[in-house]
């Protein structure tokens, strides 16, 4: 895996990278990730500058009869439990506002992979039954975290970005289906929402965005 992320980064030092072992089921494992994480930094006053939490899993039902109970908390584990869970552990990590305001300009960017599918207005076609309602639910955690860190006055906004229909192992039974141009690279999906993110600011907060920067709609 350390190989696989630092492919192609030849210009980076290879041991300002570090791995953390985390299993997005276990709450033991993430807790044991983040005090992982807090031994490795330099010192009490290192946050986090921008996060991605990118847990999710697909069982895609078309019709009602295909509803599996087992399936049904397995998306809600790993799409939105997971990530409660990361905010219960990580959140610790985010700046105070006197952080950037005295030391280094610029706003922490706390972000999750949510989905358009995830939004309810957006929905024409409906199928998916357990994937839709976790990603709709996680974009609920995404506003309310987000009214968390504002109200904690840090210095740092929530946000969801959606990267498109990515060629990965997640949704190859469904490429054929894709319109042409609307089927990314990994590369290119991790590009654009990189672009994105850079882009929020306060004003973009508590919403979800997609990987062209354009609002998807509750």
């Amino acid at each position: 895996m350390r190989q696989k992320i630092l492919s192609g980064l030849d210009d980076i030092d290879p041991a300002r990278l570090n791995l953390l072992d985390l299993e997005l089921t276990s709450e033991d494992s993430i807790a044991n990730a983040a005090e992982s994480l807090s031994r490795m930094l330099p010192n009490q006053k290192s946050y986090i500058h921008t996060a991605f939490f990118t847990g999710g899993i697909l069982h895609p039902e078309r019709q009602p009869s295909q509803l599996d109970a087992q399936h049904i908390l397995d998306s809600f584990k790993i799409n939105v439990i997971s990530h409660l869970l990361m905010i219960k552990h990580f959140s610790r990590f985010l700046p105070p506002l006197a952080f950037h305001s005295n030391v280094a300009p610029g706003l922490a960017k706390w972000v999750h992979i949510s989905a358009r599918v995830g939004s309810v207005s957006d929905n024409q076609i409906g199928g998916w039954y357990s994937y839709r309602a976790s990603k709709a639910a996680l974009n609920q955690v995404i506003r309310t975290f987000d009214i968390h860190i504002k109200a904690k006055n840090l210095s740092a906004i929530c946000a969801g970005v959606h990267p498109g229909t990515v060629k990965t192992d997640m949704s190859k039974d469904y490429w054929s289906g894709v319109k042409e141009g609307k089927l990314f690279e990994p590369e290119f999906a991790a590009e654009r929402l990189a672009k994105v993110v850079e882009g929020l600011e306060r004003e973009h907060r508590g919403r979800i965005w997609d990987w062209a920067g354009k609002e998807i709609l509750p």
